[in-house]
């Protein structure tokens, strides 16, 4: 179990990335979910041992992460956002000196470790190609190998599947579930995709602040009934953003689609549909800038 309690981290520059942050991260997939700029990164190193909090505590079952640093990294695989690889170097010959750097100092060890993570992230066939002509998803399974060296109990992967393309996004994600069965994996992205069809547990952070966590579903069951769209013209589109909670707008067939939170009917032309994540996400977003505006004029009066 990983527990998080009254974290808080601003930067030099003013900027408040983490306010009051608490959760509790069960073994298994987590889904921390918020927009870009949200502090999910923030809270990943944090979690990391990357950088300090000013305030609040981590514990990552008996292992006070903030006071002992080195234990937590013992136990920790971690894929950040921007994962950076020797392009005229080998997978095998990268995993190696990895595992080397992890302290796998038994050859015949190592082998069986590294082999067994280019089989189990479908690397094997392509193990001795640089790492230089890999495609994005294989970049980021050679990623998570590298994340799993020396068998960590947590995984934190922060925006894994940003750029990949559908094949290697399912690829990827079925290899996280595979892993969640054994260890704490933290999943941070803001593809609502991503934790709806992986995370039995998720939060969902905006402006540095979880305003949202617990199951998907029993998330999405507090609005049910209360979704409703239609399509609208363009030109009508920002007086029903005015008017009503506009959750998501798309285009379809060249008019505006709307989704609307509601308790009853907005108007005639509104039918109810059932609601799911993206709506959850999204109506936790519009309240957490109907706040901030809220703030600005109390602090402007």
């Amino acid at each position: 179990m990983l527990t998080i309690k009254s974290l808080n981290k601003t930067y030099s520059n003013g900027v408040q990335a983490l306010q009051n942050v608490s959760l509790e991260v069960p073994n298994g997939l987590f889904g921390l979910l918020g927009p870009n700029g949200a502090g999910k990164s923030s809270l990943m190193r944090t979690i990391a041992t990357l950088q300090e909090p000013d305030s609040g505590s981590i514990r990552f079952d008996q292992i006070d992460v903030i006071e002992n640093k080195l234990a937590l990294r013992e136990q920790l695989g971690y894929l950040p956002q921007d994962f950076g690889v020797y392009p005229k170097v080998s997978a095998e010959e990268l995993l190696n000196h990895f595992a080397i750097l992890k302290g796998l100092s038994n050859k015949a060890e190592r082998k069986e470790m590294v082999d067994g993570l280019l089989r189990q992230t479908n690397l094997w066939d392509a193990r001795k190609r640089k790492l230089g002509t890999y495609s994005g998803g294989m970049r980021q399974r050679f990623g998570i190998a590298q994340a799993l060296l020396g068998a960590p109990r947590l995984v934190i992967v922060d925006e894994p599947t940003a750029g990949l393309d559908p094949d290697e996004r399912n690829r990827f994600l079925n290899l996280l579930a595979e892993i969640g069965e054994q260890v704490v994996v933290i999943l941070s992205t803001h593809i609502v995709a991503d934790v709806t069809d992986l995370c039995p547990r998720m939060a969902i952070i905006v402006q540095g602040e979880v305003l949202a966590q617990g199951e998907p579903q029993a998330a999405i069951d507090l609005l049910r009934n209360k979704v409703w769209r239609r399509r609208v013209s363009k030109a009508a589109l920002p007086e029903y953003q005015k008017n009503f909670t506009v959750l998501s707008s798309r285009l379809v067939g060249g008019l505006p689609q709307i989704n609307v939170h509601s308790e009853s009917q907005p108007d005639e032309g509104f039918v109810q549909v059932e609601a799911d994540l993206e709506d959850v996400y999204f109506l936790q977003i519009h309240s957490a800038q109907m706040t901030a505006k809220a703030a600005n004029a109390a602090s402007v009066v």
